[in-house]
């Protein structure tokens, strides 16, 4: 009888300041923010200033005005991609990924409002709608009337959805800008991007920078990571060049052979970050950052709240109210904590605060 195989075992501890590593919340990074957002393989941006606060929370001496000058150059864009969800990316990555993931979570997405779109050619709505966006930027409304136009029986939502299914759709600025986001835009990626490739990624390469961002990650991880399925075969391939490990359920890992696995015991300060952050959405198995009894705690129905890391891991929430005199950042942690933890923890908050808040502008921490 085969004898199972065993592979050296990282435990918790040991995976979560792996991931914070990759994820260049254990030290502010010294990098520019078009060098982050490839590396972190896009920012979750369902919300307009989500991006802004994670790099604030990664980056030595961010300004979000850099990360917005990028988007206003058409370097980076937002669009829906990763688990059919809005991601800013830079403009390779706005391409190529959202090409590689069309099969999974976007594709299914369109299939569960198929039966809306009352027997609606797919060709000719492709067609129609990349005409439209293409003549000038629309609105998902503009939009959705004028596929209403052609097909007056359908579900108005279901053609909308088709079109951003069926289309590599970006939201152009201003929407996303710091300080001046207007409302959702769209326009293809050929008429945004001029000259950039329609080529989606490629898988393999996709693996390693998963790996680079997230790991030690499980197959499973990595299918959460970006609503893909059927991922083994790549890391299969890929086995002879990666390091394999387990966690303590015995799960298997896979890692880069040159990847940072830091010690699980060094230090790793408090950090804020923004709602949707990719940290907490990217594993199958979030125990890695995610305490069992903080499970559920990071949304409220279905809003996600704002969070914060003591010793790498969910420990809080916390609020910004940004009225016209003064700004006010309320911490609200889960569990008591040392008052040496509260000091750093204010600390961290008041240089979130700098950053992010325009200079000369009072602002408390509650």
């Amino acid at each position: 009888m085969a004898l199972k195989t065993t592979h050296p075992v990282l435990g918790r501890r040991a995976l979560n300041r792996a991931t914070l590593d990759r994820q260049l919340l254990l030290r502010p990074a010294p990098l520019g923010v078009e060098e982050a957002v490839t590396h972190l393989v896009g920012l979750q941006a369902q919300n307009t200033k989500p991006p802004y606060y994670a790099l604030a929370a990664r980056l030595d001496g961010f300004r979000p005005e850099d990360l917005s000058a990028l988007m206003e150059s058409r370097r980076v864009a937002r669009i829906v991609s990763l688990r059919s969800t809005v991601h800013t990316h830079t403009a390779r990555d706005a391409v190529g990924l959202r090409r590689l993931v069309q099969a999974g979570a976007i594709d299914r997405e369109l299939q569960m409002f198929r039966k809306g779109l009352g027997g609606a050619d797919l060709d000719r709505l492709t067609a129609l709608a990349t005409a439209y966006v293409e003549e000038r930027p629309r609105t998902p409304k503009a939009l959705r009337e004028h596929l209403g136009q052609e097909w007056p029986e359908a579900d108005p939502q279901a053609l909308t959805i088709a079109a951003r299914c069926l289309l590599l759709m970006v939201q152009v600025t201003p929407r996303g800008l710091w300080g001046r986001s207007g409302q959702v835009a769209l326009t293809t990626t050929r008429a945004w991007f001029d000259g950039q490739e329609d080529e989606a990624a490629d898988v393999d390469e996709t693996v390693r920078r998963y790996l680079g961002a997230f790991g030690p990650a499980s197959v499973k991880d990595m299918q959460t990571w970006c609503g893909l399925t059927r991922l083994r075969p790549a890391f299969e391939r890929l086995r002879p060049e990666l390091l394999v490990f387990q966690d303590e359920r015995g799960t298997e890992l896979f890692d880069l052979p040159d990847a940072p696995r830091p010690d699980e015991d060094t230090p790793a300060p408090p950090r804020l970050l923004p709602e949707f952050d990719n940290l907490l959405l990217s594993h199958a198995d979030r125990t890695r950052v995610i305490p069992a009894e903080h499970h559920g705690r990071t949304w409220t129905g279905n809003q996600a709240h704002r969070t914060f890391l003591v010793d790498g891991f969910l420990a809080g929430i916390w609020r910004l109210d940004e009225a016209k005199d003064r700004t006010t950042l309320t911490i609200e942690p889960f569990a008591p904590l040392p008052r040496a933890t509260r000091t750093a923890l204010e600390a961290e908050a008041e240089r979130t605060l700098r950053l992010m808040t325009p200079p000369g502008t009072p602002y408390d921490i509650v």
